[in-house]
């Protein structure tokens, strides 16, 4: 019971590419956020819906996408871990805020039904909509497609002197929040995915009390003396444990103090998996291994252009393989039914051997009585 409270949450709701793997809302599954310079702009990529091959039209139009950018919340650098792992430090994240909120609808088509903020001036955005290669370095997601909102930002529209950004990037529903994004590759992992529904000043409290909680469990399993208890609490450390280093929100840092690329914003070259697994987090390291060749990738699997919108031409369309239709519930069933056979049966001979001792002793009992003389 305990190992099912801690895995199954994690389980179903994580973001960015591969997950959740429950993923009942496709167009709405984000799978990168990018943000970098070029020239006096910034661009912004949103892309959504992962291993995309089938042609137009898809179902886009009930779903709002929006970037947040936080200009005001301060970042700090001096901690070479969090610089190396995020691109900064949030020292309050509680005070995290959207002060700027794009806001982007489509049409079924991937055209531009709506983009708008109430904050900046959007008339001056170079904007792209349309499907286009998936840019993730991972063996996975190649030849596969994605849909792709992509806008080239007058720096003149930020703050004046503006050094130092936080993003993230949100798609909902009827206004009910589905995916989140921040730090490319982060929500990806299976023990943040907790995390999707949480507004960024929420996600630390969230991360101490569940570290704590995890903590716990896994030192549980660990001091027991059978081996699978201590199986159990290996499983939950690689996967689901979180680490010293997590208490940061999910959001993406980019400053001009530093050059641009993963941790500090994203360019579409930048191989995260790699960048990420060098601070800690292989897990996708390992996978790209197992499921690609040898070398590993570390490059996309088209390249980029060398202008707007700058992401790959797409992939051509193509029938998708069909949605698995086997289910697991009649294993379940069928193990659920042999397990209470089972223990019908041992609570049957258990009954039986208690009738037959009781019998067997009253009649012991009565025949010591009857051959016992009387005085």
């Amino acid at each position: 019971m305990v190992v099912s409270t801690v895995l199954a949450p994690s389980l179903v709701a994580a973001s960015d590419h591969a997950d959740p793997l429950n993923l009942t809302d496709p167009e709405a599954n984000i799978t990168d956020l990018f943000f970098y310079p070029d020239g006096e702009d910034m661009i912004l990529t949103f892309d959504v819906r992962r291993s995309l091959r089938k042609p137009k039209p898809y179902n886009l139009s009930e779903y709002l996408y929006q970037i947040h950018m936080d200009f005001t919340t301060p970042v700090t650098f001096g901690k070479p871990d969090d610089l190396a792992r995020y691109g900064g430090t949030i020292e309050t994240p509680r005070l995290i805020h959207p002060d700027v909120t794009i806001s982007i609808r489509l049409n079924d088509d991937t055209s531009v039904k709506e983009l708008s903020s109430k904050e900046i001036d959007t008339s001056k955005f170079v904007r792209y909509t349309g499907v286009r290669d998936d840019p993730f370095v991972f063996p996975r997601f190649f030849k596969q497609n994605a849909i792709a909102m992509v806008i080239r930002v007058p720096k003149t529209a930020f703050p004046p002197g503006q050094r130092d950004f936080i993003l993230w990037a949100t798609t909902s529903k009827n206004g009910k929040r589905i995916d989140h994004v921040g730090r490319s590759l982060r929500s990806q992992l299976p023990r943040f995915g907790f995390l999707n529904d949480l507004d960024p000043k929420d996600q630390v409290a969230a991360l101490l009390k569940r570290k704590a909680f995890l903590d716990d469990t896994y030192t549980f399993f660990r001091q027991k003396r059978e081996s699978w208890s201590k199986g159990i609490a290996d499983l939950l450390q690689f996967t689901f444990q979180l680490r010293k280093y997590d208490a940061q929100p999910d959001v993406m840092i980019y400053s001009t103090q530093f050059p641009p690329g993963f941790p500090n914003g994203r360019k579409l070259e930048d191989d995260v998996v790699a960048q990420a697994c060098a601070t800690g987090d292989c897990l996708l390291q390992e996978i790209s291994f197992i499921e690609g060749d040898w070398p590993r990738a570390d490059v996309n699997d088209k390249p980029f252009l060398k202008t707007f919108p700058y992401l790959a031409e797409q992939w051509p369309d193509q029938a998708e393989p069909p949605a698995p239709t086997a289910s697991i519930w009649p294993y379940v069933i069928l193990l659920v039914v042999v397990l209470a056979v089972v223990f019908w049966a041992l609570v049957e001979l258990i009954r039986r051997l208690a009738i037959w001792l009781w019998r067997w002793l009253r009649e012991r009992f009565a025949s010591k009585t009857i051959a016992s003389p009387v005085r």
